[in-house]
């Protein structure tokens, strides 16, 4: 076997290509696998630290959610945790935080309690807190002035449980862990080739040939995990030509300490983008994160203007995209939030319309404590079905039935990266005839320990005078 030939070869190493890798080596005997990244490090791009909201997604406070999705989500974010906690370096990786969904008005604080009702008996850990026991947790969320907010607030939360988590360090951790692996099983071969990047894809006697600037890679499968141009080198390959992509880039904002942890809104159904929230940067101590923002440009990645004709060739304009365009635009309040997201881009004004919604979770901000995140924010790849004329806000992977497989928006981001891989390595394992070490992997990631934490509250209501 030539160095440049593989049984699998994965095509970035965020934090969804590198847990696959790390899967792979881990618990199957696939030989030899190769990791092809166009950077000269790991998770440079939306896995960076700095580029998404450092959140473990449990399903429990994302009200957008269904139960079933919710469930789903909560055992992507056990995987992760059981790996992230095992790691010597896990305080680098994983956070604990307090976590909750505020809930302000009449119809948000009801709609929170029957979600509490619904929610509870899978969510152990979570509480419903009323006004003064979320001052206990978050004072400023409650407190405006010397005086309690006026308006009705209610919460969904959990105090001690695993919350953040360092996507780019976790990134790292999952390339380390394979090499290590790989260095204890002389018949095993894991390469990772940076700055590699891949302009063309096609398949040659049955193999995928991969090029490159420098190379040729050879491999039996393949697997692309890079984002929006996992569906260009898709359509390399004749694959995924009803799909168009739709890049939504979010910007952030610092503000002084004001935050405990972190805390989410109500989502508005209407809106097919993340409602504003607060968090703790887990690598900028003393500041409050608030974001994010939505706007749709034109590229691939974020601050990446290179990758500008990368994205006309997968956007893929026609009259089904301008209908979907058309209908969201038709939505009033799409059409409202879409107009604001551009103006929060505007230096002069950006501050004072941002303000009126971080306002929401600390009253009391001024406009001198914000700051615009600059550099801080990524994109997420949204895809556009032009079969079906929709636009599919879950998760995105072609599935080409044939070795190969491209994944383009995991669901909810990197909580998922672990379980997105699993779905890959039993695919790619079972094409190839590899044979998965079941016993551990149920071992070292799918225990479930209920999610166990040191909370002294009860599954019951909790009110500001029993909170201590």
């Amino acid at each position: 076997m030539s160095s440049n030939q593989y049984d699998l070869l994965i095509i970035g190493a965020g934090v969804s290509g590198s847990a696959l890798l790390y899967l792979c080596t881990r618990y199957t005997n696939i030989k030899s696998i190769a990791v092809i990244e166009k950077y000269a490090a790991p998770a440079r791009v939306n896995s960076l630290s700095s580029n998404n909201s450092q959140t473990l997604h449990c399903g429990d406070i994302e009200t957008n959610y269904t139960l079933q999705k919710a469930l789903k989500v909560q055992r992507a974010a056990r995987m992760l945790r059981n790996y992230a906690v095992a790691q010597p370096d896990a305080h680098h990786i994983i956070f604990r935080y307090p976590k909750m969904v505020l809930g302000v008005g009449e119809k948000e604080c009801q709609l929170l309690i029957q979600r509490f009702e619904v929610f509870s008996p899978y969510y152990p850990n979570l509480k419903l807190l009323d006004k003064k026991a979320i001052a206990r947790i978050e004072p400023n969320v409650c407190i405006d002035g010397n005086r309690f907010r006026d308006d009705e607030i209610i919460a969904l939360g959990s105090t001690d449980e695993y919350t953040a988590v360092n996507f780019e360090a976790l990134s790292r951790s999952f390339v380390r862990q394979a090499q290590i692996t790989a260095a204890r099983h002389p018949d095993k071969i894991v390469d990772i080739h940076y700055n590699s990047n891949v302009e063309h894809i096609k398949i040659v006697n049955g193999s995928f040939l991969v090029e490159t600037q420098n190379a040729c890679y050879r491999a039996a499968t393949l697997v692309a995990c890079a984002g929006g141009h996992s569906l260009k080198l898709a359509h390399d390959l004749g694959y995924g030509h009803h799909y168009s992509v739709l890049p939504i880039a979010g910007s952030y904002y610092f503000t002084p300490h004001v935050l405990n942890g972190k805390v989410y809104t109500v989502q508005n159904d209407a809106l097919p983008f993340a409602a504003i929230h607060g968090d703790p940067d887990v690598l900028v101590p003393g500041e409050t994160r608030f974001g994010p923002t939505a706007l749709v440009l034109p590229i691939l990645e974020r601050y990446n203007y290179r990758t500008l004709p990368d994205f006309f060739r997968v956007f893929r304009f026609d009259r089904r995209v301008a209908k979907v365009l058309w209908d969201l635009l038709r939505v009033k309040d799409i059409r409202r939030y879409m107009f604001k997201n551009l103006l929060f881009e505007i230096p002069l004004i950006r501050k004072w319309l941002f303000l009126k919604d971080v306002r929401k979770i600390i009253p009391s901000l001024k406009f001198g404590d914000l700051r615009f995140a600059h550099k801080v924010g990524g994109i997420r790849p949204q895809l556009i079905d032009k079969n079906r004329c929709e636009l599919l806000m879950g998760e995105a992977k072609i599935n080409t039935g044939s070795g190969s497989i491209f994944n383009m928006t995991p669901s909810p981001g990197g909580t998922s990266c672990l379980e997105n891989a699993e779905i890959d390595m039993r695919t790619i394992a079972a094409y190839i005839g590899a044979v998965i070490d079941e016993e551990q992997l149920q071992q070292d990631l799918l225990v479930d320990d209920h999610m166990h934490s040191t909370d002294d509250f009860s599954g019951v209501v909790i009110s500001g005078d029993d909170a201590a």
